[in-house]
C-alpha cells in the first residue's frame, strides 16, 4: 500500500511509523532487492564511469591491452551504446587496429592470443550485424581455428589437451580459453557438426568430474560430482585445488563455463553432462561467492553465471534444497549492492586482473545485459 493512501486516508500516524520502518529496513539493507529491480540507471552509471576511463587511442586500462578492451567495448555495445557512439567507434578502431597478418586479434608480443582474439572477435562481431567487420572476422576466426589442440600441434585425441584452447599454441589449453573459443565459434555462425566444435566437445567433456564413456582420464572418477576443473591436459588441474582424496575440486565460474560450453557445442538437457553439470549447479547455487573460490574471480563467475542461467532458460532456478530462485532479481540486486559511488565494480580480492575497475566493470555491464527479461543469448 503506497504512502500517499495513507496521507489522504489522514492516517498521518500511521504513515509516520510506516516510513520509519521502512527507513530501518532500507538501513539493513533488506529491501536491496525492490531498488535493485530497476538496473538502467545502475548500467548507465557504469557507462559513465567507461566513458571517462577510456584512453586517447580507443584502448581501456593500459595502452596495448586488447583483452580488456574487447570486453568493455562488447559490454557498451550490449548496454545500448550503438557502433556509430564516440567511444564504442575509438574501441572498435583500436580493435581492428590490432589485427596482425595472421588473422589474430592481439597485441604483437602478447602471449593471450587466443583470449584476446576470442573477446576482440566478438565485439566486432556485436558491432557488425551488418557485415561491416566481416572481412576481420573471418581472418579471426581461421587463426582461433589454427590455434586448437589437435593433430596439428601433435596432439593425439587421446590426450587431455586434444580440443581445447590455451592462451596460445604453446601454453597448455583450459576451460577459460576454451569458454571464449567456443562462444566466439558460435557468434560468428560455426555449426554443432563443424570439426572445430567436435573436437572441442572431447576437451570439455574431460574437463568435468565425471567418469564416463566421454572421459576415461585418470582422475575422471576421483570427484565425480559434475562439476568442472581448470584443465584435464597434463593430469588435470583445479584452481580450488584437490580433494582430501586427491581429486581436482569442481569450482563454480569453470562449471558455468563448462555447461554453457557444453551446451553451445550441442548438447541437449537430456544429455548426462549437463545433467550432471546442472545437478552441481543446483547444489552449489549461491551470489555471495564464486563457489569453491570464495572472492576470487567473483565477478568474472558473475558473468558467466549469467551467460550460462540465459542459456539454461529457468526462469525460477531451483537448488538443490527446493528453493526457488528469481536469479535475475536476485543478481541485480548482488551487483546493485556491491557498485561503487562513481559507478565501477572492483574487487578487493584482486586476482585475475580483477583489481581493474574497467575489467570488472565491463563484466558487470555484460551480466546485467543477460540478466534483463529478454532473452539475450547468443
Amino acid at each position: 500500500m503506497r504512502l500517499s493512501h495513507f496521507r489522504s486516508s489522514g492516517k498521518l500516524a500511521e504513515c509516520y511509523v510506516l516510513s520509519v520502518l521502512l527507513t530501518a529496513v532500507c538501513l539493513t539493507g533488506l529491501c536491496s532487492r525492490a531498488v535493485a529491480e530497476d538496473p538502467a540507471s545502475m548500467r548507465r552509471k557504469a557507462v559513465q564511469f567507461l566513458e571517462v576511463t577510456q584512453n586517447e587511442n580507443g584502448s581501456w586500462s593500459q595502452a596495448d591491452t586488447v583483452g580488456i578492451t574487447g570486453i568493455v567495448t562488447t559490454a557498451l555495445l550490449q548496454s545500448g551504446l550503438p557502433p556509430e557512439h564516440p567511444v564504442v567507434a575509438g574501441g572498435l578502431k583500436f580493435l581492428v587496429g590490432q589485427q596482425q597478418a595472421d588473422g589474430g586479434i592481439h597485441g604483437a608480443a602478447s602471449r593471450h592470443r587466443n583470449y584476446e582474439t576470442c573477446v576482440a572477435m566478438m565485439a566486432l562481431l556485436q558491432a557488425g550485424s551488418d557485415g561491416r567487420y566481416a572481412r576481420q572476422v573471418s581472418r579471426a576466426e581461421e587463426f582461433l581455428r589454427g590455434l586448437q589442440w589437435d593433430e596439428g600441434e601433435g596432439v593425439e585425441s587421446s590426450d587431455g589437451a586434444y580440443g581445447g584452447a590455451g592462451y596460445d599454441s604453446q601454453q597448455r589449453p583450459d576451460m577459460s580459453n576454451t569458454q571464449y573459443f567456443v562462444e566466439a565459434l558460435k557468434a560468428a555462425g560455426v555449426e554443432q557438426d563443424d570439426p572445430a566444435m567436435k573436437r572441442v566437445l572431447v576437451f570439455i567433456s574431460r574437463a568435468q568430474n565425471l567418469e564416463s564413456v566421454h572421459n576415461q582420464l585418470p582422475y575422471a572418477g576421483a570427484v565425480n560430482d559434475g562439476g568442472f576443473i581448470y584443465t584435464p591436459a597434463k593430469g588435470g588441474e583445479s584452481k580450488a585445488g584437490l580433494t582430501e582424496s586427491g581429486g581436482h575440486r569442481s569450482y563454480g565460474s569453470i562449471t558455468y563455463a563448462g555447461l554453457k560450453s557444453l551446451i553451445y557445442a550441442g548438447l541437449d538437457a537430456e544429455d548426462e553432462r549437463v545433467t550432471a553439470a546442472v545437478k552441481w549447479i543446483r547444489g552449489n547455487y549461491t551470489l555471495r561467492e564464486n563457489p569453491g573460490m570464495g572472492q576470487q574471480g567473483l565477478f568474472y563467475y558473475f558473468q558467466t553465471f549469467a551467460k550460462t542461467m540465459n542459456v539454461i532458460g529457468e526462469k525460477q532456478f531451483v537448488d538443490s534444497d527446493g528453493n526457488r530462485h528469481d536469479w535475475r532479481a536476485e543478481l541485480t540486486a548482488r551487483l546493485q549492492e556491491l557498485q561503487q559511488s562513481n559507478g565501477s565494480w572492483i574487487n578487493p580480492a584482486d586476482r585475475w586482473y580483477e583489481g581493474d575497475p574497467n575489467l570488472v566493470t565491463a563484466y558487470c555491464l555484460i551480466a546485467l545485459h543477460f540478466s534483463s527479461d529478454s532473452d539475450s543469448a547468443p
